[in-house]
């Protein structure tokens, strides 16, 4: 009897300590599993509240574009005056960045701004208008603005421009002149680049899609074909073209303005359309651009400048505008390469607390010291973030918007700096501001149904275009 009782109390004492050690091995694997949720949900939690912040701040830059330069292209935020690019308004800053007030849920100032564009926006004017420029800005804004809202007032205002831009692609060519009057239709400007031949597919594409109209698809194609037929045997493209003759007047090839968006329409246009020669040309110029541009420094990965005859390297530089390549790496699915650009980009940043118009990467010297408000690297960081989920860039989007807010805020909007050494300020305050850092600082920050990423291809104006149709 006492060995059985023994034996009873040893089991019972067993039993006891089997429970308490599957209890708190049970615990533990809630808490282990729960971790990372409690995580994610902080992470979340302090994505919101930034947010709101920079719903918060880009609501000072509109607010002052309201008070001081209301009907008017752009605010200067230092002088509080507004400006005009052509000497009459055409309503830049509301059209472009009504799609960012639409995101964010500014319903109150989406009416009063959709309002204004509605009664006041004319295109009726005896101006010379840069093609491209009014193309990415207003066609873009106006097109985004209409599937978003569904007004129809929108699509018609982004045809009748559409019509009254058709005439630059009338040289022998088919490339586009760079400007034209909206009322006679005379162009002028026969040297132009890539980018502003390439980088209308998009919103005359979708403009096409939207009215049954194919010209204005063809013809912005065309420039397109036309553009990539000219190539060098390397595979590369230069910087400067005439639209007359088909010959290169600049032979400079990098991934930087004059040339960056014509590489990032042949990708966007294949996802928006389904075109296929967009892929094609795509996957026959980023090996080039991989090849000959992409130069390796201290370890970090960089892109500079080539003769795109020769291949021979011409400038060690890397811009602000540039930074836009890590986003289009990664769209196309070149993640490693896209994580090794960002983090050169933000190293450039870094180094004075906010990134220079123009960098020198083997000498690590500022070449040209003015930052625009430029929304490049902002892009780059919600693309990676979307693919990735890493939560390092939006750590990254943070300290960026941290810098952006200590040094461009003003008492009447952003303002640009003269120099990012002295962080000197300039009187400016470009439309794109509102239309793409401040959005692309939000979209890294706001819930991901914000904006339905797989299914709208961002034009390089940040300009949502999805398919509608």
């Amino acid at each position: 009897m006492r060995l059985y009782a023994r034996l009873s109390r040893t089991e019972s004492h067993w039993l006891k300590s089997a429970r308490r050690a599957l209890v708190f091995g049970i615990w533990l694997a809630i808490l282990v599993l729960a971790v990372p949720g409690c995580n994610r949900s902080s992470e979340d939690r302090h994505a919101r509240q930034m947010a709101v912040r920079v719903r918060s701040e880009f609501l000072h830059a509109w607010r002052n574009y309201e008070r001081y330069a209301w009907g008017h292209d752009a605010l200067r935020p230092l002088s509080k005056t507004p400006h005009d690019w052509y000497g009459q308004s055409l309503l830049m800053t509301p059209v472009d960045a009504l799609d960012t007030l639409v995101l964010m849920k500014l319903d109150a100032d989406v009416g009063k701004t959709k309002a204004l564009i509605v009664s006041d926006l004319s295109f009726d004017r005896d101006i010379y208008v840069k093609n491209f420029e009014v193309t990415i800005r207003l066609i873009g804004g106006l097109l985004s603005s209409y599937q978003l809202t569904g007004d129809k007032h929108l699509l018609q205002l982004a045809q009748d421009l559409g019509n009254r831009l058709l005439p630059v692609f009338n040289s022998p060519t088919g490339l586009p002149y760079v400007y034209v009057n909206l009322r006679t239709g005379q162009v002028r400007e026969p040297v132009t680049n890539p980018a502003e031949t390439g980088t209308l597919l998009l919103e005359f594409g979708t403009l096409s899609k939207l009215t049954g109209r194919p010209e204005f698809y063809d013809k912005a194609k065309r420039a397109l074909v036309e553009t990539y037929k000219r190539r060098s045997l390397l595979g590369l493209v230069g910087q400067g073209i005439n639209v007359e003759t088909g010959a290169w007047t600049d032979t400079d090839s990098h991934i930087s303005g004059g040339i960056d968006s014509y590489y990032e329409y042949l990708w966007k246009c294949w996802l928006l359309f389904g075109d296929n020669d967009c892929r094609d040309m795509w996957n026959a110029s980023i090996p080039a651009i991989n090849k000959y541009l992409a130069d390796e420094a201290g370890g970090e990965l960089w892109y500079g400048h080539a003769n795109m005859q020769t291949g021979a390297r011409t400038e060690t530089t890397y811009r602000a505008l540039d930074a836009f390549f890590p986003a289009l790496l990664a769209l196309s699915g070149d993640l490693e390469r896209a994580r090794r650009l960002q983090a050169s980009s933000f190293k450039m940043w870094n180094l004075h607390g906010i990134e220079p118009e123009t960098f020198d990467y083997k000498s690590m010297r500022v070449v040209n010291g003015a930052y625009h408000l430029r929304p490049e690297i902002v892009e780059s960081t919600y693309y990676l973030y979307h693919f990735t989920r890493d939560a390092r860039y939006r750590q990254m989007g943070e300290k960026l918007f941290g810098d952006f807010v200590k040094y461009c805020r003003a008492d009447a909007g952003y303002a640009a700096l003269a120099d990012v050494v002295t962080k000197q300020k300039r009187d400016e305050m470009e439309s794109f501001a509102l239309a793409e850092t401040f959005k692309y600082f939000y979209l890294l920050f706001a819930p991901p149904r914000t904006v339905d990423f797989d299914n709208v291809i961002f034009n390089t104006e940040a300009h949502p275009l999805s398919r509608t149709w």
